[in-house]
């Protein structure tokens, strides 16, 4: 991260094109209480939303409970439940840390506990920060970009903008006036294959 020349304006670059991984966290296994970390944390080094994949019809309701650290490295838990189906289960919040998987039960057959699609990065922590520019360069998929004041989890998205869909096509915004404020620091949420970079500008 650099300022730029004669300015306050502070670029920030973010870049994530890791695709999902189910067994990122957990391999193979058929834990009953604490599973065996295999990792802690996700290729790109942004939060991510975490995945568990049964391989058995007989596990329906069993829970698996995340915890770990959001976007801002505050504590962040989540229950996932299984169905009798042998599927994966995607969680709705993101982790930028997975420090331990509890299972409810053992499962019937081994499951894997992973990284979904769903992806955030905070800008400077939950530091305020003053939004002047983006560009957006498009992964192969149209997808929204979600632009939260505060986590995910807790805070609300002040706007959104959209990727056109064609890969390397990069869509360019200047704010007028003093720019677009966000109070409880600045986090931007999209889906991995949407975007190949995305740059914002701040003061």
């Amino acid at each position: 991260m650099s300022h730029s020349a004669h300015s306050d304006v502070t670029p920030v670059f973010i870049s994530d094109e890791n695709a999902a991984d189910p067994d990122r966290l957990v391999t193979a296994a058929r834990p009953d209480t604490s599973a065996t970390m295999a990792a802690t944390t996700f290729l790109g080094g942004g939060a991510r939303n975490v995945t568990v994949t049964t391989a058995g019809t007989s596990d329906n309701g069993k829970t698996c409970t995340i915890t770990g650290t959001d976007v801002f490295g505050s504590a962040l838990t989540e229950v996932i439940t299984s169905t009798g189906s042998a599927e994966a289960v995607a969680g709705a919040k993101l982790f930028v840390t997975v420090s331990a998987v509890e299972c409810s039960a053992q499962y019937a057959g081994n499951i894997t506990v992973g990284s979904g699609s769903l992806c955030a990065q905070a800008l400077q922590g939950s530091n305020r920060v003053r939004l002047k520019g983006f560009s957006i360069v498009s992964g192969g998929s149209t997808g929204v970009v979600n632009h939260y004041n505060g986590s995910p989890e807790d805070g609300s998205i002040l706007f959104k903008s959209r990727t056109v869909g064609t890969d390397n096509t990069t869509v360019s915004h200047s704010v007028p006036g003093e720019g677009v404020l966000f109070e409880d620091g600045m986090v931007v949420q999209y889906t991995v294959a949407t975007i190949d970079m995305m740059t914002f500008f701040y003061a």
